[in-house]
């Protein structure tokens, strides 16, 4: 009965937001409105956050009548300190989305009111440990933008709507909800506009199976852990699928990431806090991590898991300062120029605790190339830092129709030997896409803790041998692929052959008397 209705809020959740997407289309394109979507999302999320913790400590109390959201912002104040030591933020009772809504409507500034509103919000964070994760979170949430119309009255219209959309969304109080609905609602708002929106929104988004699969591969034996770091962390879903694998109770210093693109980066921030995570318990960076990685102080890290880009082009042995980086320097060579992927491998690793372990998804091309990537292949293998390769289908990802791959990475292995796995057949097709399956990522890893070789799906190879073929870690090399072609008996095909041509010929006699007889 849980899981049903689980399945229904959730269903009924989905069905909102598409409602207000659908109302907003043709003002805002689908991937840049979920910008203003999931920011009023965040507005209403911290709003209630904050109502919920103060009225729950005066309902302790014994004050049952008390409501934050009634109070005077003036008595409101005194509050502030003590908020912003706890939650990191503090909004005034006339600021809450819940008493902005009541008189949106009849707000002709309304798009000043909720500027003045998010500068208020970021600003209750500044000079404190929460300023870094509040700083610009609402910067892409133009209240401003011609995108939303051209003029000020049509700007309010749509924001108006936005405002009774988010509001009427199901969310419900978070402990008595069946589902982590802020959360789920950002999920889903992802997955819908990355599906629609092709490489440029999917680059920012992997979708939920394959982070399921990641953490899973990363995580396998451990019930906690020290941290959890993503070097390419795009919205945060692979580091809020290790917070739900583990429960985030379990992630004892918190969630690391760095993310280049500063829209996606304010996302990030804003999925942290949307799955109540605490300030104190996330490190989310906005640079470019290969050339100025922002978490020297917070390294190593037990449990890393990356869905990096695809063969970008990076600085290389253009900065030579690059191959003395003790990230780069225990391989003697740089990754190519014109493809960082490797790049993004050996940072993983250099920042892997010594008992942890690092899930990676590749392209293809890294693992069979020559050059300077053959020679980083070559320092991973001979280390013994390679545990695993899986061979994933293709069709996974949005923008991509390519079969990726998985690196598994750790620094203490029990042997000296590579697992290859083929799970190029585990999945289902769904439309234009394949999917995961709970099924199939079971099973890909039961063959990853198990460690067995398996008549073409899996093969645990000597690292030796490995060395003997070149240092080419593609599955294929290693995992025979079934021959699944029917299988033709060659006499028996003849005698039958032999039998179709008698009976040809016979057909041609009796149609040749026929056409005498006419």
């Amino acid at each position: 009965m849980a899981d049903n209705k689980k399945e229904m809020e959730r269903a009924e959740l989905h069905r909102t937001i598409w409602a207000i997407a659908d109302e907003m289309r043709g003002s805002v394109d689908g991937w840049d409105f979920k910008s203003y979507i999931l920011g009023m999302l965040f507005y209403r999320y911290i709003s209630e956050n904050i109502t919920n913790y103060i009225n729950k400590g005066e309902w302790d109390s014994g004050n049952h009548d008390f409501n934050f959201a009634d109070l005077d912002d003036s008595i409101a104040e005194d509050a502030r300190e003590e908020m912003v030591n706890v939650k990191g933020f503090f909004i005034l009772p006339s600021q809450l989305f819940a008493n902005v809504c009541k008189v949106c409507d009849k707000d002709d500034n309304l798009n000043e009111t909720l500027e003045r509103i998010f500068t208020a919000i970021e600003a209750s964070a500044k000079g404190t440990e929460s300023e870094d994760d509040f700083n610009g979170l609402f910067a892409d949430l133009d209240v401003n933008s011609n995108k939303l119309g051209a003029t000020v009255v049509k700007r309010n219209e749509k924001l108006v709507k936005l405002l009774h959309g988010i509001e009427q969304m199901n969310l419900g109080d978070y402990q008595d909800n069946t589902i982590d609905a802020f959360g789920d609602a950002y999920e889903y708002l992802m997955t819908m506009y990355a599906s629609n929106a092709g490489k440029s929104g999917g680059e920012f988004y992997t979708p939920q199976e394959v982070s399921e699969l990641l953490t899973k591969l990363a995580t396998l034996g451990k019930t906690e852990v020290n941290k959890v770091y993503d070097p390419a962390c795009g919205s945060g879903s692979l580091l809020l699928k290790a917070a739900k694998i583990l429960g985030k109770e379990n992630v004892r210093q918190g969630f690391f990431g760095q993310e280049i693109n500063l829209t996606t980066y304010n996302l990030c921030r804003i999925n942290m806090f949307l799955h109540d995570i605490d300030y104190d318990k996330f490190d989310i960076a906005c640079e470019d991590t290969l050339i100025s990685p922002m978490h020297w102080d917070d390294e190593p890290f037990e449990v890393i898991v990356s869905n990096p880009p695809y063969s970008i082009k990076w600085k290389g042995d253009d900065d030579i300062t690059l191959i003395n980086d003790p990230r780069f320097a225990p391989a003697g060579v740089l990754a190519p120029k014109s493809k960082a992927d490797l790049a993004f491998i050996m940072h993983s690793l250099s920042w892997l605790a010594t008992n942890g372990t690092a899930a990676i998804v590749c392209f293809p091309g890294v693992m069979y190339r020559g050059g300077a990537e053959k020679k980083i292949r070559q320092y991973l293998i001979d280390n013994n830092y390679v545990d695993c390769i899986i061979q994933l289908p293709d069709n996974l990802f949005y923008g991509t129709s390519i079969a990726t791959c998985i690196m598994v990475l750790k620094k203490s292995k029990k042997d000296n030997n590579t697992l290859f796995v083929d799970a190029s057949k585990e999945c289902v097709k769904i439309t234009n896409n394949n999917k995961l399956t709970p099924d199939n990522i079971e099973h890909i890893v039961q063959m990853f803790a198990d460690r067995d070789d398996v008549q073409y799906l899996c093969k645990l190879v000597s690292n030796g041998t490995i060395a003997e073929g070149g240092y080419n870690l593609s599955v294929s090399s290693y995992v025979e692929q079934e021959d699944t072609r029917e299988k033709v008996d060659i006499v028996e095909l003849n005698v039958r052959l032999a039998q179709i041509v008698a009976h040809e010929n016979e057909l041609r006699k009796q149609i040749d008397e026929i056409i005498k007889e006419l």
